[in-house]
């Protein structure tokens, strides 16, 4: 088993993983770090582990919003609204009549 050191919000972390996953966690660590800062701020610096939980917050947040979000982009509820009105035009074609 390996073991990566990793730097998040100024703070070093030595953890174990399988042999191969050093870039990866490297990589996973870079993400929690690109949010230090803010992060930092929003705790007040109090420690560590606040400014952790707060990297974690907003984290949890992004994915709360992605799953709301199908993968184009567009919201549910607008995804709902295009299908209701093509219904209606739908429907509205339907009870048009046809020239014989």
């Amino acid at each position: 088993m390996a073991q990566v050191t990793i730097e998040v919000a100024g703070r070093s972390h030595t953890i174990a993983c399988r042999d191969g996953d050093e870039s990866h966690l490297r990589a996973l660590a870079a993400t929690l770090d690109a949010h230090a800062d803010t992060a930092l701020k929003a705790s007040g610096g109090l420690s560590g582990e606040r400014t952790l939980l707060y990297i974690a917050l907003i984290l949890a947040d992004q994915v709360a919003e992605a799953e709301r979000s199908p993968p184009t982009g567009i919201p549910p509820m607008l995804l709902d609204r295009i299908a209701d009105r093509l219904e209606a035009v739908a429907a509205a074609l339907e009870e048009t009549p046809q020239p014989s």
